[in-house]
């Protein structure tokens, strides 16, 4: 059995048995469902089993934090294989095995319980999905994203730094504000060189799987502190600090000569920012003020 999926523009494809328990599973897809295409971005299929594999290892962390799940890299001649676990503490419960142009893709699972296999397809679909479409100027960020006016305000930082407060704080406080995504949205430029913020089927650990769409307004990096200043980034900051939110197989010169492309074309066309702030009213209306009035000034 196959369906199809749109995310951004881009139709993939999963396979799985008619009878298969994931498809259950799958209810933060269904806003993205769409009809098969001829050329779909990719093809994920799940199988019964894989290949022995002589394997090379590429990305294998020696230490993760706490709560980190396990995706480990490897090399497998001219394909790659990815090892997965939802915390990395614990044993391999499945194994993703993609051609070398991700274009096509088999998923074993180790782990029959509905947990494993929803954090495997799920992270098998986002790997996929940002390593094929890198050469589409497409970017998978790690992201909180507000929609208001029409416009869509982006808000990066490491884990814990406070995204999602801020996001929530411009719920509360200002006013026509929407969620769009909260963990991981897509960035994408079209033909008309207009950079867009799509929802994703992929949102962390807030429930948001939105098919929403907008022309991004400000790209806001979320710094703790004990005041609320927003400051302009120069073109050079705006690339760092969205290249360090994007997922992808750096490594990987098709990756990252299209990752570049899609970079150097946001930071030089859409103002971005870091935000140095406390959790609180203030800084929320700070930061729309700011970003609105630069948005309005444009």
């Amino acid at each position: 059995m196959t369906r199809a999926f749109c995310v951004a523009g881009h139709t993939f494809h999963l396979e799985m048995p008619d009878g298969s328990p994931a498809w259950d599973l799958l209810s933060q897809y269904r806003d993205f469902t769409a009809d098969p295409v001829d050329t779909p971005l990719f093809v994920l299929r799940t199988v019964e089993e894989l290949p022995e594999l002589e394997k090379e290892p590429l990305l294998v962390p020696g230490s993760r934090e706490e709560g980190e799940p396990r995706l480990d890299l490897y090399s497998c001649g001219e394909d790659f294989l990815v090892e997965m676990a939802p915390l990395a503490s614990l044993p391999v419960s499945s194994r993703l095995l993609m051609s070398g142009d991700y274009r096509r893709a088999s998923l074993l699972f180790l782990k029959g319980s509905g947990q494993s296999m929803l954090f495997a397809l799920n992270n098998a679909l986002m790997l996929l999905y940002a390593f094929s479409s890198a050469p589409y100027m497409t970017l998978e960020v790690h992201a909180s994203v507000i929609g208001n006016g029409g416009k869509g305000y982006l808000f990066l930082g490491k884990s814990g730094t406070g995204k999602s407060t801020h996001s929530s704080l411009w719920l509360k406080y200002i006013e026509g504000s929407e969620l769009m995504n909260d963990d991981n949205p897509i960035l994408r430029v079209g033909d008309d060189g207009v950079a867009r913020v799509y929802g994703s089927p992929w949102s962390g650990k807030t429930p948001c799987y939105r098919n929403v769409c907008a022309p991004v307004g400000a790209i806001v990096r979320i710094r703790q502190a004990k005041h609320n200043t927003l400051t302009r980034q120069n073109t050079l900051e705006s690339y760092a600090s969205l290249y360090s939110s994007c997922s992808g197989f750096k490594a990987d010169r098709k990756i990252s000569d299209g990752q570049h492309k899609a970079l150097e074309h946001i930071a030089l066309n859409v103002p971005c920012f870091w935000m140095d702030c406390l959790p609180d009213a203030d800084a929320a209306r700070v930061c729309a003020a700011g970003v609105r009035k630069e948005d309005d000034d444009a």
